[in-house]
């Protein structure tokens, strides 16, 4: 007879590099994604508002890491996304979703476009993904690109990751930095030195405001932290990361756009360039959608008072459930709150009346433009 364990051991989580310093911080840390993550060091509103006014910085060492090179890098992900990456030039990058064949969305990415190796003729490219679907994305990649065409290494144990974020990030980063980062205009990276060691530098982010993602060796990173820290960045968690991305309505893997969801249903219609690429995955899909129309959207919610819409909330009208809350909280900066919802797309309408089931009550609710904020970037 087979004898049962008492209980099986689960996965040890992984620590970043930059673990030690952010405990030294006194960071509260949580399990995420199977790391062990800072959710916040001095407060989710005053990180957040270091963002929104000075500069603050994230370890995002967690998020998966896929370097390509080959000869059609470009052309074998272009069947991979709804976007057109052929439009890209050697130092830019496109936000994406990488999709299944209903169209349904895997996960979302950024795609780095770095051009042809000088000394191979080879292309070459970096891809950013969610840490908690690293390893599916990777298995789904591989199982779908030509390896005679396109080769796949992660490095994501192996680089470290920092955002550093906020209107005065480049004058904070800048002094660290052999390159000059003022030729750098949004969504473009470049690659560098930082403290000796070779650095991939994007500016780019999560937060809606100005700043720059860096990957480079742990021992580089570990030094940029501390450093950064002196000169008066403000380190953040999770918590802050939440609220800022939230205010900039930009979606979470796993909680407002997921597999079951097209990026036309996820109001991300803009990825989607059916006139100017070929097939794709889920490419069928898309069409019929665009040419019948989706049958829910995601929408802006502004609460009309104090009461904060959570995920799995039920959207309420005339007494009826239609739709669901997929992410809410207080805005720091705006000070009232605000949610993202799915909802009918004959309600998606700005200016429609609704209302959230809060603890047994309904509490009105109105569908409003988004982004719930924007900042003067670049």
């Amino acid at each position: 007879m087979t004898q049962v364990p008492e209980h099986i051991d689960s996965p040890p989580i992984s620590q970043t590099p930059l673990y030690q310093l952010c405990l030294a911080q006194k960071a509260r840390m949580t399990e995420f994604a199977g790391w062990e993550m800072p959710v916040q060091f001095s407060g989710i509103t005053k990180e957040h508002e270091a963002v929104r006014t000075q500069a603050g910085m994230f370890d995002i060492s967690h998020m998966g890491k896929f370097r390509f090179t080959g000869a059609q890098v470009v052309e074998q992900l272009q069947t991979l996304v709804p976007s057109d990456l052929s439009r890209l030039q050697p130092g830019q990058a496109q936000y994406t979703v990488l999709l299944n064949p209903e169209g349904g969305i895997l996960d979302d990415i950024i795609y780095y476009h770095q051009g042809q190796d000088p000394n191979t003729g080879e292309q070459r490219g970096t891809m950013i993904v969610n840490a908690a679907t690293r390893v599916r994305d990777k298995a789904w990649l591989v199982a779908n690109l030509n390896p005679d065409l396109i080769v796949l290494e992660d490095v994501s144990k192996e680089q470290a990751l920092i955002a550093i974020q906020g209107p005065q990030a480049e004058r904070y980063f800048q002094p660290d930095v052999e390159a000059n980062l003022s030729s750098l205009k949004r969504f473009e990276h470049l690659e560098s030195t930082v403290f000796g060691q070779p650095a991939f530098i994007a500016r780019t982010g999560y937060t809606g405001e100005d700043g720059f993602e860096v990957m480079l060796p742990p021992a580089a990173a570990i030094e940029l932290w501390q450093k950064l820290s002196d000169a008066g960045v403000t380190p953040c968690g999770l918590g802050a990361r939440d609220t800022l991305r939230l205010e900039a309505a930009m979606a979470l893997y796993g909680q407002d756009i997921e597999q079951n969801v097209t990026p036309l249903e996820a109001g991300l219609g803009w990825l989607v360039h059916l006139d100017s690429k070929g097939d794709f995955m889920g490419r069928p899909i898309l069409e019929q959608q665009k040419a019948e129309g989706i049958p829910t959207r995601l929408v802006g919610l502004q609460m009309q008072g104090r009461y904060i819409a959570r995920h799995g909330y039920p959207v309420m009208l005339d007494g009826n459930m239609v739709g669901e809350v997929t992410s809410g909280t207080l805005s720091p900066t705006l000070g009232y709150p605000i949610a993202l919802a799915y909802v009918p797309t004959h309600l998606a309408k700005v200016g429609q009346q609704l209302g959230v089931e809060i603890r047994g009550k309904v509490h009105s609710a109105e569908v409003v433009k988004k982004p719930f904020y924007k900042a003067n970037t670049q």
